[in-house]
């Protein structure tokens, strides 16, 4: 289980959304959230905490897989929620992976005098461990393809997935995404039920939200809410490693949801239920299915998904950040735009000369006010294209141009 970051270990901003270690000038004026991703048991479909990150994507087009036609809101019927469960619900299913890790013996059992003096009182720890946990998904083809959290199944050995109908079936992972935390699996089944898709482009606050999926073990649990708001970027929320623009609703949603749909008035999958925030009420994210089927429709074509990147930690500058950077770094910063704190070595950001310091006015020829306009801009530009930059460095105005990279697979 990956466990909550103490808040000098918590990681900062990056505009390539995974995360790398706070710059020590500026611990003092993040704040921290927690968010628990809702898997069930260990840290693949496990619960585990995540800092604080300023990420953001805008949401793009959707797939070719299991589109739904247009439909019009049921009426005549005196439990819409009902009729959406007796259509969806046979399309969710429950997801249990295992992987065995190697077991952390502590350095003193294996000291020859330790073992002298203890003799038989030594407990005898196996070399390797099994870890469980579960999680949701939902159909995406009659041919078996399933769409889940990527958390749910990482580094997962055996996955398993049973249907509503009782049936089980072994799967295969056939691409995870660990920055927007999508993945697909593959049974060998054919002809089974699908859960439609609805456009997540088109969402407004207020409008109902009904859950399915499996949370604390409690196969097929259904709740309901409302959309409480739409386009949370990883800053408002606390997540630093996805690249999500994420759905919220107060429909109840707890660990072992995570992969599971979130649903319109109409049955169409319009999310993937994958966090909350702990101690908080009311208070669930969903990665809208726009971006979710664009990502799955490259894991199942390519196995994996291709990032933009830049390689820079940055925020999003504020009179208080401008006066502590300046004051343990030194030097004369700008009072607006987005401060580069960090630059990844040998990345696109270093072989274009960015330098820490310098703030971001500019990207692509448009003002930036916000860390997340910055993660927007690069997010929609093709990898090998060219940025151009205008920054702020030392009170002189500099025009840089950075060729778009891939995010490394494992930064």
């Amino acid at each position: 289980m990956k466990n909550a970051k103490s808040a000098s270990e918590r990681q900062e901003i990056d505009d390539d959304g995974f995360f790398t270690s706070t710059p020590k000038p500026l611990g003092k004026a993040v704040t921290y959230l927690s968010l628990v991703a809702l898997g069930s048991g260990i840290a693949l479909g496990g619960n585990y905490w995540v800092s604080n990150g300023q990420t953001a994507i805008q949401t793009t087009g959707r797939s070719a897989i299991a589109q739904s036609n247009p439909s019009v809101p049921l009426s005549g019927t005196t439990n819409f929620v009902t009729d959406v469960v007796e259509r969806v619900g046979p399309a969710v299913v429950r997801i249990n992976a295992s992987r065995t890790v190697a077991t952390k013996i502590p350095e003193a059992f294996n000291d020859p005098s330790f073992r002298r003096f203890f003799g038989n009182q030594v407990p005898d720890i196996p070399d390797t461990q099994v870890q469980r946990g579960s999680g949701s998904g939902f159909i995406l083809s009659s041919d078996g393809k399933i769409l889940t959290n990527a958390h749910v199944v990482e580094g997962a050995d055996t996955v398993e997935v049973k249907l509503k109908d009782g049936r089980t079936f072994e799967g295969k992972v056939m691409g995870s995404d660990r920055l927007t935390d999508v993945a697909v699996i593959q049974i060998d089944a054919q002809d089974l039920p699908v859960a439609k898709t609805g456009n997540s482009d088109g969402l407004n606050p207020g409008e109902w939200a009904i859950a399915i999926g499996n949370p604390l073990g409690l196969d097929n649990t259904v709740t309901t809410g409302i959309i409480s708001a739409t386009g949370r970027s990883g800053s408002q929320i606390g997540v630093s490693d996805t690249r999500v623009a994420f759905i919220q609703t107060d429909a109840a949603i707890n660990p072992g949801n995570s992969g599971g749909p979130l649903l319109n008035i109409n049955g169409e999958v319009i999310g993937i239920n994958t966090a909350i925030i702990k101690g908080a009420q009311g208070l669930g994210f969903s990665i809208p299915i726009n971006k979710a089927q664009e990502i799955a429709d490259q894991l199942i074509a390519k196995g994996k998904v291709e990032h933009p990147y830049l390689g820079v930690q940055m925020v999003s500058l504020t009179p208080e950040i401008k006066a502590e950077f300046e004051r343990r770094q030194g030097g004369n910063i700008a009072d607006e735009g987005i401060l580069i704190v960090g630059v990844m070595r040998n990345s696109p950001a270093a072989k274009a000369g960015l330098k820490v310091g310098d703030a971001i006015a500019q990207i692509d020829n448009r003002a930036v006010k916000d860390a997340s306009d910055v993660q927007q801009i690069v997010e929609q530009t093709p990898v090998g294209d060219n940025l151009p930059l205008k920054v702020q460095r030392n009170g002189r105005a500099l025009n840089l141009e950075i060729q778009v990279g891939v995010v490394p697979q494992n930064p």
